[in-house]
């Protein structure tokens, strides 16, 4: 990869200097950064993520690349928007369809427990049938059985889901989940933020506006949470661009999120007929997204859905964070991407990429 010095030359335009000073750019311009050489665009991704990180951990940011141990809990896979690029919702009807008990809740918090983790990330189908008790209580009795475990859970999508089925207003919904032990939001659900594409993939999901006001509700009551996008399926760049552009909106207004994480279509065992790009796209837009969202400190590697390898490559193209442990994963695992990491194999690919590994917990404050 080129360093920084050499793909700075004389013959550089005004934009890429912008882009070195730190200074914020416009979709516009973000569509001119797209189309530059790969190299090119990581090379200034790696220097924006340095200038976002030269105040982060105790002064070492440029040096250190985080990761957490958590698991993926799906507390149900029976869902009634069938999005076509899902494999893993089940109707009610099918046999492999299920609702967790508090029993299986706690097995799998106990081995993630002896694995030194701390967090998990719950999320689960639209179930038509759940009513507002059964997640309370499911929280209330995790909370008081692991209070170690911070609860990283249910998605804005999710959300809209619960205002409609227990007939009643967002902020009452999200309010009575942070209370009954709620600590966070995943970004989960937001694909992308642009309704020609949500009305194609998903159209029984939640709109832009309504993705957004989940993360608007949850930033004013003090719920942090992550933005995430899933490209590479019927939108064109320009609409990744507008995504981009309602996070880093929401962002200024908030600043509310921790972390960006964008990842590719994964298109096995889906209904959605589209031809699934590769990691080298992947890595631009990565790369991309780290120069346009100014206003997000950090940037996690898709290595879930990438692979470790090209996971580890993205450290060089803006990435700061390698994601998770992931001790369980349901949903992309149905869809094809099967890969999986122990904490000393993600310890070893951080340091091969000349880092040093270190332990988070979700709101990216190193663990001793």
């Amino acid at each position: 990869m080129p360093t920084l010095t050499s793909i700075t030359s004389s013959s550089i335009d005004s934009l890429t200097e912008r882009v070195i000073d730190g200074e914020r750019i416009s979709p516009e311009e973000a569509l001119e950064l797209y189309r530059l050489p790969l190299e090119e665009l990581g090379a200034l991704a790696d220097h924006r993520r340095q200038i976002a990180q030269a105040k982060t951990h105790r002064g070492k940011g440029n040096e250190i690349v985080t990761y957490i141990i958590d698991r993926n809990i799906n507390y149900t896979n029976i869902c009634n928007v069938y999005c076509k690029f899902c494999a893993f919702y089940r109707t009610g009807k099918d046999a492999d369809s299920y609702v967790i008990t508090h029993e299986e809740m706690d097995q799998k918090l106990d081995e993630l427990t002896e694995a030194g983790g701390i967090q998990v990330l719950l999320q689960g189908g639209h179930h038509p049938g759940l009513k507002i008790d059964w997640y309370l209580e499911l929280l209330s009795h995790m909370k008081e059985k692991y209070p170690h475990v911070n609860i990283h859970g249910f998605s804005p999508p999710e959300f809209n889901h619960f205002s409609e089925v227990f007939n009643m207003p967002l902020e009452e919904v999200i309010r009575r989940f942070k209370e009954a032990g709620l600590g966070s939001i995943p970004g989960g659900g937001g694909e992308i933020l642009v309704d020609r594409v949500r009305n194609h993939v998903a159209p029984l999901k939640c709109n832009s506006d309504q993705w957004l006001k989940v993360m608007e509700i949850a930033h004013g009551m003090g719920l942090n949470s992550s933005a995430t996008m899933m490209f590479g399926h019927v939108e064109t760049v320009g609409e990744r661009i507008e995504h981009l552009g309602r996070l880093r909106r929401q962002q200024d207004e908030t600043g509310g999120f921790t972390a960006f994480i964008c990842w590719t279509f994964q298109p096995e065992n889906t209904k959605l007929r589209a031809e699934p790009v590769g990691s080298a796209e992947y890595l631009r837009m990565q790369a991309l997204s780290r120069i346009f969202l100014d206003n997000f400190t950090n940037v996690q590697s898709s290595w879930v859905t990438q692979g470790p390898k090209i996971g580890q490559v993205a450290l060089r193209y803006g990435a700061n964070d390698f994601g998770s442990v992931m001790m369980e994963e349901n949903v992309v695992s149905k869809a094809g991407a099967n890969f999986r990491l122990e904490s000393q194999e993600i310890e070893t690919l951080i340091r091969e990429a000349g880092y040093t590994p270190h332990r988070r917990n979700n709101w990216y404050e190193l663990l001793d």
